[in-house]
């Protein structure tokens, strides 16, 4: 007689069949949620086989965990360096880290920062030949909407250049690459070239620059008072600034080519900071083409000094400047690093930066006064790249985001929310697209605000005798409107 049960074999077979079923249904119902974290585990997954440990943000000591950075970077003549907050100690001090490494392993020679074309010829000045005092030169040239480069980092950078073009015959250079003020040094070089070269037309230069010049040395109070000049004025300003320097070009004869290409950058200059000047911030049409054209004149002014002095160039900007793409479009079409990327190439290369969380100095946007102040932020709301970067195994590190394998390719190529500060706060997230924005990455799991220097007299902490900073183009100020109502902040102020 046989037996109506099945064989064991049977049993164990059918067994496997209903475990298979079961465990399909159960992949079935698996949370949204939970697919989520898995996929965000296959991110960080890829994320830990690409990236670089940093052994330290500080400048001094080896640079052995730097050798990957400078393999990313190859043969770059531009390397934009940013910083997703406009005073932060750790992405300061790690510029002057990377400078070091690329000055001694790389041939670099130049630190440009994102501060005025004159205020870089005054430093430039100390770092070659020591002229000045350099705690007195900053509290000068790092005021009003650049005081938040008066910082004990950028005094320990500038130091180190001095002493380094002390000990070696191939000297190393700091410019400016801005152009919202017209610095006295720019007319005083353009004025003593006409005197030289044909002083009948000096009288005629010094009419076509009347209304540019700053008759105070507060060019805050400057900008503010011009900015209130009607339109028409300004850019009848602007058209003048243009005449100079087609006039200087007729000029150009029988001089030192050398000499008389540094005198034309220094009007070209002046003709920027009086374009820039013509359009009115609080007009939500007029804003960001003001912009867009400061961004197109810091990328030509690195530009040319590169061809000027042949040089390799480190750029320091905010991320929203050194980046390929606009993390607000609307405010920002086109960014420095897009336009610098047309000029050169691969032979610009850009690193961004993000942070898990810290301090930072900002302006205060809820202060009717809008002083500087230190501000304090923990981890990121959920849905931003940081969270997911924070958990790479390494507490600080660094990833070329151009060869990282899936799915961290396509998780970064996603747009999402970033912390994004620039010289005032609070301010709405950018959105970023990280690997089509950067091409390095450097990630810090905590910063720490910047050391300030004490301001210059009658300034404190960006409060100048009682009157609000003015602002980048005016922004802080005329409160021109961001996402979601609020106040736009520019990234480079």
């Amino acid at each position: 007689m046989l037996s109506s049960r099945p064989s064991a074999p049977g049993r164990r077979r059918r067994l496997v069949v209903w475990l298979v079923l079961l465990c399909d249904a159960g992949l079935l119902l698996v949370s949204p949620q939970a697919r989520a974290d898995s996929n965000r585990s296959g991110v960080v997954r890829a994320l830990d086989e690409s990236a670089h440990p940093l052994r330290s943000t500080a400048p001094a000591g080896g640079f052995r965990d730097l050798r990957p950075l400078g393999r990313m970077i190859k043969g770059a003549e531009v390397v934009g360096l940013g910083e997703a907050t406009h005073n932060s100690h750790e992405f300061f001090t790690m510029k002057h880290r990377v400078f070091r490494y690329l000055v001694k392993k790389k041939g670099f020679r130049t630190f440009a920062l994102e501060v005025g074309w004159g205020s870089g010829l005054r430093l430039n000045d100390y770092v070659l030949h020591g002229k000045g005092d350099l705690r007195r030169i900053m509290r000068e040239e790092f005021r009003d909407d650049y005081i938040l480069w008066n910082s004990r980092e950028y005094l320990a950078l500038l130091r180190w250049m001095r002493a380094y073009n002390q000990r070696h015959r191939d000297k190393l250079h700091f410019i400016g690459d801005d152009s919202v003020y017209p610095h006295r040094l720019l007319f005083q070089d353009v004025f003593g070239y006409v005197r030289q070269q044909r002083p009948a037309l000096l009288p005629r230069f010094v009419r076509l620059y009347d209304g540019l010049r700053p008759a105070t040395k507060d060019l805050g109070a400057w900008r503010a008072a011009y900015l209130k000049r009607p339109r028409k004025e300004r850019l009848r300003l602007a058209a003048q600034a243009d005449q100079a320097l087609r006039l200087l070009r007729t000029l150009r004869k029988g001089v030192n080519p050398r000499k008389y290409r540094l005198v034309e950058q220094n009007a070209r200059v002046l003709a920027q900071v009086a374009r820039l000047n013509s359009w009115n911030p609080g007009d939500p049409e007029q804003l960001p083409r003001a912009l867009q054209y400061r961004d197109r004149s810091m990328a030509r002014n690195v530009d040319w000094w590169r061809g000027y002095t042949g040089e390799r160039i480190l750029l320091s900007a905010h991320n929203g400047h050194i980046g390929y793409q606009s993390g607000n479009v609307r405010l920002y079409p086109k960014p420095q690093g897009a336009f610098l990327r047309d000029r050169l190439g691969r032979r610009y290369v850009n690193v961004g930066f993000t942070f898990y969380r810290g301090s930072f100095n900002a302006h205060d946007l809820k202060d009717p006064r809008q002083r500087l102040r230190k501000f304090t932020l923990g981890p990121p709301p959920a849905g931003h790249p940081e969270r997911v970067l924070d958990r790479v195994h390494f507490r600080d590190f660094f990833v070329d985001l151009r060869t990282v394998p899936r799915p961290a390719r396509g998780w970064l190529d996603v747009e999402r929310p970033i912390r994004s500060i620039g010289a005032a706060y609070p301010v709405a997230d950018d959105r970023t697209r990280l690997r089509r924005t950067y091409d390095v990455l450097i990630h810090l799991h905590r910063i720490q605000a910047t050391r300030l220097l004490p301001p210059a007299r009658g300034e404190v902490l960006g409060r100048t005798q009682g009157r609000g900073p003015s602002g980048l183009l005016g922004l802080r100020r005329e409160g021109a409107a961001g996402r979601g109502g609020k106040p736009y902040a520019a990234k480079g102020e």
